[in-house]
């Protein structure tokens, strides 16, 4: 990514990312986007799938939410100022965010419900490359490595 030229580096103001971006070589570029933290998961924080299974058996986040958390509306609602923003920005935007949150991003940009995200695996270190193919919001890369090519037209 380094041969690349973004004209915007967003990043969530919590520490992985924060870190993941500074680690990338883009700290000092980054602008603190709220916007791109992670999923509430309110009750369920800090607890995995199975465990909170024990307790719901067949939950899903993605059909079922979090108990005192963010609903996926909620999150589709940030998505959607991320990608907003993005597409009225000159130039190509780079982000620094987390799994969830950057699943229904991807949904949003294709112009899809937010639980689309779910088909989505993010990877850890993942990169999604989010372009267009002519006037189509189209998914370029996703689950791509550091250092591979970006999508150009």
């Amino acid at each position: 990514m380094s041969g690349h030229r973004f004209a915007r580096v967003l990043c969530s103001p919590l520490g992985r990312a924060r870190a993941t971006c500074e680690l990338a070589g883009f700290g000092a570029a980054a602008q603190i986007c709220p916007d791109l933290v992670e999923w509430d998961y309110g009750a369920y924080e800090g607890l995995t799938t199975d465990e909170i299974r024990r307790q719901c058996p067949g939950w899903s986040l993605w059909t079922d939410g979090v108990l005192d958390g963010e609903t996926v509306d909620q999150v589709a609602a940030r998505a959607d100022r991320v990608v907003a923003d993005s597409r009225l920005g000159e130039g190509d935007t780079l982000a620094f965010a987390h799994g969830h949150v950057l699943r229904v991003l991807a949904a949003r940009w294709l112009d899809r419900d937010p639980r689309l995200g779910a088909s989505f695996l993010l990877l850890p270190a993942g990169i999604g490359v989010l372009t267009w193919e002519h006037e189509t919001p189209v998914v370029g890369c996703w689950n791509g490595l550091a250092g591979g090519p970006l999508a150009d037209d």
